[in-house]
């Protein structure tokens, strides 16, 4: 066996074993045990190699399939699963300070015997992906491409944000920031297309791409590189340090509302906007939404009833305002305050909904919304809860955006309870997945949003 520092992982001839061989079996461990699976309640029946590139000895690029305990995959049918990107490295012996990026140890195939692990833990590794941004051109189906008016330079340190969160982040020297897509789906990432969109539109709320990861096979975005805020705070942490202190939000609440504003006025301009008369396939959806919730949380079951005519008013109602293009998963983790501004950032959506569902245009009312159960949810950490603080800032919030959009989300309840009941429902699948003990937050929500329809 070669040495591990020139070891390569290409089969060698077609007759050589692939190292899936011996990476198969670790994977179907790993992968249900980390932040960002998205299957966690769906066992994994196989893992199947979509590309692998080697990008220096030792260190592997990999997009695999995790397909998933359910109906079996028919011909010209796309089998149970997701995508992931991973970088997976492989030594002899894990140096002490990789210990927690273990995949395991492989037990057969041609890497039997060594250690496998998470290389976006590696430095040498992190460090690489920055050269190649900052080089473009392509490795396999890889492909590195940067906004050439933007220097980076080189040798910036890397360090792995330890944040929960459904994407890797790689900071470089506090000046860049690396969000790296694990769940990757067909089609360019909105966390690319819409910061894009609105730097060229001038918009100075959002961090523009400075260089981006995608691959042909399939062709997807796989990361964004874009200035790190050093020094900034995000919504959240600010709002929880406010409630320790018995401090005032609603400042801060109202400048917020007014770059939300700021944001949704460049979409619009940025983007097309789609004149959409009625709010019926949407009410739809959502009633969808409600009816697959409650059959996998049980808890929501007596509450469909007063949940639904949320929905049911919503879809009676006449649409007079356009459709456009939204943040899509929009809370006070979403948003960073530096040097007294505040900035919008990740513009996935929500992770879980179809990509193409996600770049569709809504109702910035759904943006709104979503703020308005973040307030919501950093007063329920509070003990004992004072609603009244949630409240300040959900009018302050509104207000802002009022002054700078030239209308009140306010003004629009049937909307709004629309939308804030179809995200509540969203909250208490996420929260049943992933943090049972978060669980009773939404569910006040939903206990108060079912009264108003009962």
């Amino acid at each position: 066996m070669a040495k591990t520092e020139t070891l390569s992982l290409r089969p060698r001839s077609p007759g050589s074993i692939h190292p899936m061989a011996s990476l198969r079996g670790l994977l179907r461990e790993w992968l249900p045990r980390q932040r960002w699976f998205a299957g966690k309640d769906r066992p994994v029946t196989d893992v199947a190699l979509l590309s692998m590139t080697e990008l220096h000895p030792g260190c592997l690029h990999l997009l695999v399939h995790a397909e998933h305990a359910g109906l079996p995959a028919h011909s010209g049918t796309p089998p149970s699963g997701d995508c992931y990107q991973l970088l997976l490295g492989v030594e002899e012996q894990l140096p002490p300070r990789l210990s927690g990026a273990s995949v395991g140890r492989a037990q057969e195939g041609p890497l039997a015997g060594l250690a496998v692990y998470d290389a976006f833990h590696d430095p040498r590794s992190a460090g690489l992906l920055l050269e190649r941004l900052r080089r473009p051109g392509a490795e396999g189906p890889l492909r590195f491409e940067n906004d050439a008016s933007v220097a980076v330079p080189p040798g910036l340190a890397p360090r792995l944000l330890d944040a929960e969160q459904s994407n890797s982040s790689i900071v470089y020297g506090d000046t860049f920031i690396l969000k790296v897509f694990r769940r990757v789906q067909t089609g360019v990432n909105p966390d690319l297309e819409v910061p894009w969109a609105l730097a060229r539109q001038g918009c100075t709320r959002v961090p523009a791409p400075v260089a981006w990861i995608r691959t042909t096979c399939p062709d997807a975005t796989l990361g964004v590189l874009q200035p790190y805020l050093h020094g900034a705070s995000d919504g959240w942490a600010l709002a929880l340090r406010a409630l320790a202190t018995d401090g005032d939000f609603t400042a801060e609440a109202h400048e917020l509302g007014q770059a939300t504003a700021e944001v949704h006025m460049a979409l619009a301009t940025a983007l097309p906007t789609d004149p959409r008369s009625e709010n019926g396939p949407l009410a739809a959806a959502m009633t969808e939404r409600l009816g697959v919730a409650a059959h996998c949380v049980p808890a929501l079951q007596p509450y469909v009833r007063g949940l639904r005519t949320a929905f049911d008013t919503f879809a009676t109602c006449a649409a007079d305002r356009p459709v456009q293009r939204i943040h899509g998963d929009l809370h006070l983790g979403q948003v960073l305050r530096a040097d007294g501004e505040w900035f919008v950032i990740d513009f996935e959506g929500e992770p879980s909904r179809p990509l193409a569902e996600r770049c569709s245009p809504e109702s910035p009312v759904r943006d709104v919304a979503g703020m308005l159960r973040s307030f919501d949810y950093a007063a329920r950490t509070r003990r004992p809860w004072h609603p009244e603080w949630a409240e300040r800032c959900r009018e302050a919030y509104c207000a802002g955006y009022a002054d700078r959009a030239g209308w009140d989300p306010r003004a629009e309840p049937q909307l709004l309870r629309a939308y804030e009941t179809d995200r509540a429902v969203y909250e208490v699948v996420y929260e049943a997945r992933h943090r049972p003990d978060w669980l009773p937050v939404p569910m006040a929500a939903i206990r108060r949003l079912a009264a108003r329809g009962g």
